[in-house]
């Protein structure tokens, strides 16, 4: 019993994960740091939060750390 809650529990967490990349524009998860990777930013855009590029290691808002 305890493992079908479980697997019921883990499938809604992955289903409300999926639903929110489809809702969201191009499926991006914007605003995170993890949008400046260079692996996923192949337009050299800066973070929606700290402005960092992906060619730059460090956030350039000091607060966000």
């Amino acid at each position: 019993m305890l493992f079908i809650i479980t697997f019921i529990l883990v499938g809604l967490a992955f289903a409300g994960i999926a639903i929110k990349i489809i809702v969201k524009k191009n499926g991006k998860f914007v605003g995170t740091c993890a949008s400046a990777s260079p692996f996923l930013n192949k337009d050299n855009e800066p973070c929606g939060i700290c402005g960092k590029l992906p060619s730059e290691t460090e956030c350039k808002n000091p607060n966000i750390n």
